[in-house]
């Protein structure tokens, strides 16, 4: 097992350190799985609420001498990581949750029209926090439960974008772990992972992959399964990728 990662850079090792840094402000146990291979690691993750998968393409300096394929727990990998030698420890295994073993597939991706470009985007994701806020705010004080306040959410953020299939939550997801931050040179990683990165001239895509969608961006991808996919991520058969 590789026990140590020489990332291409120190921008690589910050870039994963704000990732894994945003997965653990949402859940401090969080775990995350890593794919390694050639020179580039894939790093997946799952915030609650979100019911997505988050997944964080890192290149490599040094390509892993065997494959790598294991979950950790995000907290630890993000103490090991240095930024300034731009390079991490890999910590014991854990045992993961089930999402752990219901990965997307690594190719068949096609692209999808119909998404909106960013400001359109952006301009849909600020209406639905002001119709969230608006709508929490008009509860009756005996209504302002957690469960009334998760049924909000779940109503709005189920919702699609413009004409396609992608709930709202995928593209909030996006947003809150800082995938669709304003592009910048973005060197691509070897395409080995969903979540290989595009170039900074591409714009965010939406593609899809048998009953998965992904939400593409030079930063990270977000995938989730087709609205009206009976169980959700948890109702896929559990096998590698």
């Amino acid at each position: 097992m590789t026990d140590q990662l020489r990332f291409a850079d120190s921008g690589e090792a910050a870039d994963l350190a704000a990732f894994l840094g945003r997965l653990v402000h949402y859940d401090r146990a969080a775990a995350v799985r890593l794919q390694a291979g050639g020179g580039a690691l894939a790093v997946f993750g799952r915030p609650p609420s979100f019911e997505v998968l988050a997944i964080r393409t890192v290149r490599l300096a040094v390509p892993v001498a065997a494959p790598l394929d294991l979950t950790v727990s995000a907290g630890e990998l993000l103490e090991s990581v240095d930024e300034a030698s731009a390079a991490a420890t890999v910590p014991g295994a854990v045992t993961g949750p089930p999402w752990t073993g219901v990965l997307p597939p690594r190719g068949g991706w096609r692209r999808l029209p119909g998404l909106p470009g960013p400001e359109a985007i952006g301009e849909a994701l600020a209406a639905a926090v002001a119709e969230f806020r608006a709508r929490d705010e008009a509860l009756p004080v005996q209504h302002r439960t957690r469960s009334e306040r998760d049924r909000i959410g779940r109503e709005i953020w189920s919702r699609t974008l413009g004409d396609t299939e992608l709930p709202l939550r995928a593209v909030h997801a996006a947003q809150s772990l800082g995938f669709l931050r304003p592009l910048r040179a973005v060197v691509p990683a070897p395409a080995a992972a969903p979540g290989s990165a595009a170039p900074a001239s591409a714009p965010v895509a939406l593609l899809s992959a048998g009953s998965w969608l992904r939400l593409r961006t030079p930063y990270g991808s977000v995938a989730t399964r087709r609205p009206g996919v009976t169980g959700g991520l948890g109702a896929l058969q559990v096998r590698p990728v």
